[in-house]
């Protein structure tokens, strides 16, 4: 590595989740395409969502298990492999006219659960290919290039190759799996947590998992931006939900016009991988998160109050750009502050908290604009971030965020109760 930049190693594992975040946008955008070719029940093809998600409630907390206890990188390629497998089988099945929507469920159930441990493999081998005064650019580059990929490639690329042939989507994901893996795997290395890793594989999964559980509890400010994220995507969910219909009804806009706000965000989300290090060095951690809860705040006001499709598709631009530069800041404070053998279990409990707001947040937007009409989940949300920044705000403190980049982390650095090898 030369001085303090980003060398190959980096450049590897960009290449590699970039890969992987398009393969899986293609086979997202693929798979209810495919189940309502084949049934027109609502139930069977929102099943395809719930195969994608269940993994993420499941399975988060076991992978962050995985990730300690074994080398982050031959995991990946292995997880890698694996899904390239299930990939291959479900393409086949759909040429030779034998798949059905069983066997696709049970192919988005493996891929997604294999994206939970890839992701927080990938997450808590950064800082150790990574110089620590550059988290936050390493973050915004694999931010931004998910955010291409899977955000604005994926829909269109894996809508085109559906029409060409239903199979394609799905090669193409086992494709860039393969990818991934060969690129994983030219990285080199060894990349185990650092703990004892035949002490850690005579205690249970679940004394691992509360190590990891008690080690984000006792860091005040990961716990708070932890619970923050997974409540405040329960309301954006909840949100989005129902957006389409807040889009034709209030905003008259077509499905064109639809797509253009979710494209607004993506952009804006782009912008803020890009710009992110370079911001948050001139303005702080600490203005950085207390001005993304305002924007929080008036994306859900601007949905709630305007009909005006150029506010709201404002608003989802900024919101876009407060989501990336909040991802920089809590990933590179957890990296940070958490020790290495405990970095792939903090970072699934985030993960598995996120999760569960997502899940809730999905199934709340309805039944609340069912019962209290189409703006009440935007209502909501708009008082429910305004709260959180104001009970918030001090958490923050300037001296208190400073102190945590200021951190090295240690095996001291670990909660009582934590397992430090």
């Amino acid at each position: 590595m030369t001085g303090e930049g980003l060398d190959a190693r980096f450049g590897r594992l960009w290449a590699a989740t970039t890969l992987s975040a398009l393969g899986s946008g293609m086979a997202t955008v693929a798979a209810p395409l495919y189940a309502a070719a084949r049934s027109d029940d609502p139930l069977v093809v929102a099943a395809a969502a719930g195969a994608a998600w269940l993994p993420w409630l499941l399975f988060a907390l076991p992978g962050g298990v995985l990730v300690d206890r074994l080398d982050r990188r031959r995991l990946m390629v292995v997880i890698d492999g694996v899904r390239v497998v299930a990939l291959l089988a479900l393409g086949v099945a759909m040429l030779a006219g034998r798949a059905g929507i069983p066997l696709l469920y049970a192919v988005l159930f493996v891929a997604n659960t294999g994206e939970i441990v890839f992701r927080s493999a990938s997450q808590a081998m950064l800082p150790t290919i990574v110089p620590t005064a550059r988290l936050e650019r390493a973050n915004g580059w694999l931010g931004g290039g998910t955010t291409v990929a899977q955000r604005m490639l994926a829909g269109p690329l894996g809508g085109f190759l559906f029409v060409l042939a239903e199979s394609l989507p799905f090669l193409a994901n086992a494709g860039t799996y393969a990818l991934s893996a060969v690129l994983v795997a030219l990285i080199g290395g060894s990349y185990r947590g650092g703990g004892d890793a035949v002490g850690a594989a005579a205690r249970s999964v679940r004394a691992e998992i509360g190590a990891g559980f008690r080690f984000l509890i006792g860091q005040r400010l990961l716990r708070v931006m932890a619970l923050l994220i997974g409540l405040l995507n329960l309301t954006l969910t909840a949100a989005m939900a129902v957006l389409v219909l807040l889009a034709t009804e209030r905003l008259g806009l077509d499905s064109v016009g639809y797509g253009l706000l979710f494209t607004s965000m993506s952009a804006g989300g782009l912008l803020g991988a890009v710009v992110g290090d370079r911001l948050i060095a001139r303005v702080g951690a600490t203005w950085t998160v207390r001005v993304g809860l305002l924007v929080e705040a008036g994306l859900h006001l601007a949905l709630a109050a305007s009909t005006s499709a150029w506010l709201v598709g404002f608003a989802l631009f900024a919101f876009g750009v407060h989501g990336a530069l909040w991802g920089i800041v809590f990933h590179s404070l957890r990296q940070r502050l958490t020790p290495s053998e405990l970095r792939g279990r903090v970072g699934a409990t985030t993960l598995f908290i996120a999760a569960g707001g997502n899940c809730v947040g999905a199934l709340l937007g309805g039944v609340v604009a069912g019962r209290f009409g189409l703006t009440a989940p935007y209502w909501v949300g708009f008082v429910v971030a305004l709260a959180v920044a104001v009970a918030t705000w001090r958490v923050f403190d300037r001296a208190v965020v400073a102190a945590a980049y200021a951190g090295t982390p240690s095996r001291s650095a670990a909660a009582p109760g934590a397992v430090t090898g």
